[in-house]
C-alpha cells in the first residue's frame, strides 16, 4: 500500500510538473520593442594614487591605470592607455594583442557637470561603429573623478528572447543580444552561468514573486552583482526586463518586448 501511495503521488507530481511547463506563462519567442526600451550606462572614476586611477565599469568590472598614455594590463586580456590632454580631456584605448577594441576621447564641460564621450568600437575587420556618448554627474564634484550616468544609447530593433521550459518548473533563456542566457529552475539556487561572455565563477538563482513575476539575482563568485526582474502585463503579451546592478542608482536597462 505505502509503495502504491508513493508511486500514485510521485505521478501526479510528474503530471503537475508537465503540465506547468507547457503553461507557464513566460515561454514563448519575444521581440524588443525599441521605443518602450531604455538603456542607462553608468561609470565611476577614482584616484588609486598618484596620476593612477580606478575606472569601474559595472560592479567586480574595473581597471587601475597609471595615465600615462601606455598600454597597461587589464580586463579579460585586454591592455587599457588613459592619456591626459588636458585638464578636461582625455584619451582612453582599449587594445587586446594590439588590436584596437575602442577608443574614447573624453572632454569636461566647462562646469564640470557633463562629460562627452566620443565612443568607438572596432570590430575583428577593422571597421568602427561610433556612438556619441553624454554623461551626467552624479556624483563627485569636479574633475573626472566621480559618478557618471548616460542614457544616451538607444534600444537597436531586432533583439530577440525565447523562453523555453526547463527541467519541471524551470526556465531557459536565450537572447545574446539582450545579455542573457541562462538556464535554472526557481528554487533559489545557485545555476551555473552557461554564458562564455560571462565572468568565470558567474552563477545565478531564481524565485517565481507571483505568477506574472520573476526575479533572477547574479553572483560572481558568490557576491551579489545585480538583478533581473521580469514581468508579464496582465494580457500576457508584454515582458518587461529589469536588470539592476548593485550600486548603482539607476537600472542598467529596461527592456519591453512584445510576444511573437
Amino acid at each position: 500500500m505505502v509503495r502504491r501511495t508513493f508511486g500514485l503521488l510521485l505521478v501526479t507530481f510528474l503530471v503537475a510538473s508537465s503540465l506547468w511547463a507547457a503553461n507557464d506563462p513566460f515561454v514563448g519567442k519575444w521581440k524588443v520593442n525599441p521605443t518602450k526600451s531604455k538603456l542607462n550606462d553608468e561609470m565611476k572614476v577614482e584616484v588609486a594614487s598618484a596620476n593612477r586611477y580606478t575606472i569601474t565599469f559595472a560592479p567586480g568590472v574595473s581597471d587601475t591605470v597609471v595615465a600615462d598614455g601606455s598600454d597597461q594590463p587589464a580586463l579579460r586580456g585586454t591592455t587599457l592607455s588613459v592619456t591626459v590632454k588636458g585638464p578636461n580631456n582625455w584619451e582612453v584605448i582599449r587594445k587586446m594583442k594590439g588590436r584596437t577594441l575602442l577608443t574614447a576621447y573624453w572632454v569636461l564641460s566647462e562646469d564640470g557637470k557633463t562629460l562627452n564621450d566620443a565612443y568607438t568600437e572596432y570590430a575583428p575587420d577593422g571597421s568602427p561603429s561610433s556612438t556619441p556618448y553624454v554623461y551626467e554627474r552624479t556624483a563627485g564634484s569636479s574633475g573626472f573623478l566621480g559618478t557618471w550616468d548616460s542614457d544616451s544609447e538607444k534600444v537597436k530593433a531586432g533583439i530577440k528572447v525565447q523562453i523555453e521550459a526547463y527541467e519541471g518548473d524551470g526556465l531557459s533563456f536565450n537572447g545574446p543580444d539582450a545579455e542573457i542566457a541562462k538556464k535554472l529552475k526557481f528554487d533559489r539556487n545557485d545555476y551555473p552561468d552557461p554564458d562564455p561572455n560571462e565572468e568565470p565563477g558567474s552563477t545565478c538563482s531564481g524565485r517565481r514573486v507571483n505568477e506574472r513575476s520573476l526575479e533572477i539575482t547574479e553572483k560572481l563568485k558568490g557576491k551579489i552583482t545585480g538583478t533581473r526582474q521580469i514581468e508579464l502585463s496582465t494580457d500576457l503579451r508584454t515582458l518587461t526586463m529589469t536588470v539592476r546592478l548593485v550600486g548603482q542608482s539607476r537600472p542598467k536597462s529596461s527592456l519591453v518586448f512584445d510576444r511573437e
